[in-house]
């Protein structure tokens, strides 16, 4: 078909580029004229194509159609005018010209809502159902004959920007393609719009959006929705006018919270950490997020109080050439404005509130993985104020305030900002009832800080805080990119704050400060970057059924995140086990409440702190430190979590498996205890075995849930490989974590140290032999000597038992004898880890096959990757870390199969 595109902006762009798809015969578009050399983009996109192009700034003269203007027109030969969100009056000369006349799209259920402010009056109105029409054009306003509607339903929480984004914007594309099919196929309706029904209402304006107080808090919620930002609904507070964005129903009055006159109100305003709570005459509450004033300035309603400071950071040669490009942009929405100073204020220089949405995904297009929302605009209106939000959100800083009272420490030649309270709902609070405990260094045994001692309260508002940011939150509307933008933006503040985290890890696990840097940070960077990139790759599926003839059915999965999720995370790894977790929880798009070990919790909390900065949600992460005995069991028990990640002991495991079971059957994924066999052959590189065996046994102090726990060594070499140990385990420098040439460091806590001690003392007494260590340095901190001992048989305590330290068990096998060895190693409940030192290829892939453990390495150990999934076999539990198969321990299956 013949086509003429009357109309502008990025929809009349995607209705251009689907007509074109559709083969239709685009024979010219008419839009409006460039401003400052920018030509629109349904202009632009045309005459890349070569499509005729005519930028009119007006069509008429004293009332009158120009004789040329139709000329050119009419010698396009069209067959049907398209009018998508066309801003101009076009006269009815052009409408009717073309054989199939013309048609145009409006945001309403035509004829409610007829006029300019359709979108608005939907919501003030608090209309259920709101949609777009597809009518023929007549001679009046929006009144032409219906060929076409579609229609959503609106929640109480819809704001123009969501109905647009979700519906208004992409399906009216579709509406409008479908509609020129139909007139194509000549099955095309003309349903008669009746006057029932039809209302007129003014285009909104500043004197007409008055707030009448007079009137319920759902009245009143829709009338500042309606308004949104432009004109705004405003009334009259502590005397003087104030225009209220954003708002949401409920919200009950705090303690502590400020009141403020409100003019015409039932009763006082009240300002509290989530805004500004007012009422209606029915006596229900409506929460106002932000607050502008008449010189422009806007500020959050929490913060009315608050002095108003506006800092101005100096920008990057990058984010200088972004000024440049962001001044585009603006004048192409901006049609009175000539040239864009830092004083330009975006509304008082004619914008609206779709001009706002067209801003920021312009923005959003230009600047990849800038995290832009109406708000931004909405909060600093004039250009360089607006430029400063931009930049921050490039670097990842959050909008929100964050208070966070620190524990700082000069060490390890740098200031370290420790926070040490709960993070609960995006904010740091002391533990419900108030209680504390004293975190310690392990390398001198001094209190580090004291730290919140969360309850079953705090777990109750943390998994409350999860439910709504999942439920009803930005997180739970934001599509799945933003979100592994935000996860990207994380990782590179993790990695920003390397030093101090890995110093924060030493401090508190006692991890040589290298290795915290490399892996106990490194690779906790590393999987939230992995996991980021998987956020927008998440793919159900669809699936061949038998049909119910004459029916026919389709059949397709979606994989959907469970909701709130609890992480329970031990102590020798304690922020790469945080990230293990939480970035796979995160990039199915759940929310998650997180408790850290009792005894190392600063990590975590340091990292609570950049997630708030990078601008993740309130509530999509929270943390709480405490005992597992408490928080732990409450977490299981909680019927609003739906799933629990817990890496730990075996008989915790258990415990936590029979809560999940009898509180609401929640999913479980369990990474337990291991005792890793490694088996060590006499064809091996005896030298890399024996570094490797070293390695396997006292990486990270022996802190290691895949620490090799059991050493098979054929006979042939067994006295070689000890000796090759031996000489080895002396170079080891045993003290301070910080320096930067220790090699181990102290064990984790008290406890921990006692019971590495009397593991020994059992060995000697049930007769292995200890070659090395094995004892207490007698220097102020927890230093332990690593132990090394042979002469050990199977059926001892110390060759069943995990020690979790650097604690060396070696024992013989017979010379080719594969299948006892093989047997031997299996011989345990554990099935974590192993290994196999071996130059036979063959000898290796037979032993890998039938050793029972989720992770065996060849010729190598301890190497995880970020890629590869990590689990256990048998009493080590069940369920993945890391990989693609991790994403399913956070995600269910749907299957949905609709007839047609």
């Amino acid at each position: 078909m013949k086509i003429v595109v009357i109309g502008q902006s990025q929809f009349g762009l995607e209705v251009y580029k689907c007509l074109r798809a559709k083969d239709h015969d685009v024979r010219g578009v008419f839009t409006t004229p460039d401003k400052d050399g920018r030509s629109d983009p349904l202009g632009t996109a045309a005459e890349k194509d070569g499509v005729p192009v005519f930028k009119l700034a007006r069509w008429r003269v004293k009332g009158q159609v120009i004789p040329e203007v139709l000329e050119t027109y009419k010698a396009l030969g069209a067959e049907l005018n398209v009018l998508p969100y066309c801003s101009q009056f076009i006269p009815m000369q052009v409408m009717d010209y073309p054989c199939h006349g013309s048609i145009i799209y409006h945001p309403s259920l035509l004829p409610r809502h007829r006029g300019a402010s359709a979108i608005n009056w939907t919501l003030a109105h608090g209309d259920e159902k709101a949609g777009f029409s597809v009518f023929w054009a007549d001679s009046g306003l929006d009144t032409g004959p219906i060929l076409l509607q579609k229609e959503v339903s609106v929640t109480s929480d819809d704001t123009l920007n969501s109905l647009y984004r979700r519906f208004l914007f992409p399906e009216g594309i579709k509406g409008m393609v479908e509609a020129v099919q139909l007139i194509e196929s000549g099955h095309a309706p003309r349903i008669i719009q009746p006057e029932e029904g039809a209302t007129y209402e003014p285009i909104m304006k500043k004197e007409l959006a008055k707030i009448n107080w007079d009137q319920p808090a759902l009245v009143i919620h829709n009338w500042i929705r309606g308004n949104d930002s432009n004109p705004g609904a405003w009334t009259t507070m502590d005397g003087q006018r104030v225009t209220f964005l954003g708002s949401h129903l409920g919200g009950s009055a705090p303690q502590g919270g400020k009141e403020v006159s409100i003019e015409g109100a039932t009763q006082p305003g009240l300002i509290y950490q989530d805004g500004l709570l007012v009422y209606g005459n029915d006596g229900n509450s409506v929460t106002v997020k932000n607050l502008r004033f008449d010189d422009g300035q806007m500020r959050p309603a929490s913060a009315y109080f608050c002095q108003s400071e506006t800092t101005t950071m100096e920008l990057s040669s990058e984010e200088q050439a972004m000024v440049e490009e962001m001044k585009e942009v603006w004048t192409s929405i901006l049609s009175s404005v000539s040239i864009v100073e830092d004083s330009t204020d975006f509304f008082k220089s004619g914008a609206g509130s779709m001009d706002v949405i067209r801003l920021v995904e312009e923005v959003r297009a230009r600047f990849r993985g800038v995290q832009l929302e109406p708000e931004d605009m909405y909060m600093a209106p004039q250009f360089g104020a607006f430029v400063q939000a931009v930049a921050r959100r490039m670097r990842g800083e959050g909008q929100r305030e964050l208070v966070v009272n620190y524990v700082t420490k000069e060490v390890n030649g740098m200031v370290i900002n420790i926070p040490h309270q709960c993070f609960i709902n995006g904010e740091f609070v002391d533990a419900a009832d108030g209680k504390t405990y004293d975190a310690i260094n392990p390398s001198d045994e001094t209190v580090i800080c004291s730290v919140a001692c969360a309850s079953t309260r705090d777990v109750d508002l943390a998994v409350a805080a999860a439910k709504t940011a999942f439920e009803d939150g930005e997180w739970g509307k934001m599509n799945a990119r933003d979100k592994g933008n935000l996860m990207y933006r994380l990782a590179d503040l993790m990695e920003k704050h390397q030093e101090e985290l890995a110093t924060i890890e030493a401090l508190d696990s006692g991890a040589v400060y290298t290795l915290a840097l490399k892996t106990h940070v490194g690779m906790a960077v590393q999987t939230f970057r992995y996991f980021a990139g998987w956020c927008d790759k998440i793919q159900g599926s669809t699936i061949p059924i038998n049909h119910a003839r004459p029916n026919r059915n389709l059949t397709l999965t979606r994989r959907q995140p469970l909701g709130v999720c609890a992480i329970v995370i031990p102590w020798n790894y304690p922020l790469m086990m945080l990230a293990w977790k939480s970035a796979a929880c995160l990039a199915a798009g759940n929310t998650l409440v997180l408790k850290p070990a009792q005894v190392t919790p600063l990590s975590a909390l340091k990292f609570a702190e950049l997630s708030a900065r990078v601008g993740f949600p309130p509530g999509v992460i929270n943390i709480l430190p405490g005992p597992g005995s408490v928080v732990g069991q409450h977490m299981s028990e909680h019927c609003d979590i739906h799933k629990i990640g817990f890496t730990g002991s075996t008989e915790i495991g258990k415990q936590i498996m029979k809560s999940c079971a009898m509180s609401n059957l929640k999913k479980v994924s369990l990474e337990l205890g291991g005792k890793s066999p490694l088996i060590i052959f006499s064809d091996c590189d005896l030298d890399k075995a024996v570094r490797m065996g070293m390695n396997a046994v006292f990486f990270n102090k022996g802190e290691n849930c895949i620490a090799a726990g059991h050493l098979f060594v054929e006979d042939s070499i067994h006295d070689e490989f000890v000796h090759g140990v031996l000489r080895e385990v002396q170079k080891l420098k045993i003290g301070d974590p910080l320096d930067r040439s220790t090699d181990h460091g102290p064990q984790n806590h008290k406890a921990h140290l006692e019971k590495l001690l009397e593991f020994c003392k059992r060995g000697q007494a049930e007769g292995a032999t200890l070659r090395y260590g094995g004892t207490q340095l007698p220097r102020p901190g927890l230093f332990f000597v690593p132990a090394i001992f042979t002469d050990v048989q199977d059926d001892m305590f110390i060759a069943k038992e995990e020690s979790f330290g650097p604690i060396m068990i070696i024992s013989r096998f017979p010379n080719g004898n594969v299948e006892d060895v093989l047997r031997r190693a299996n011989a345990t409940e554990y099935g974590l880890a192993s290994g196999v030192f071996t130059r036979d290829v063959n000898r290796a892939l037979f032993v890998a096959e039938r050793l029972q453990a989720g992770t065996v390495f060849v010729n190598t150990y301890n190497k995880t990757d970020v890629a590869a999934p990590f689990g256990g076999f048998k009493m080590s539990g069940f369920g993945k870390d890391l990989g693609e198969e991790s994403l399913n321990e956070y995600l269910q299956t749907k299957c949905i199969t609709l007839e047609y």
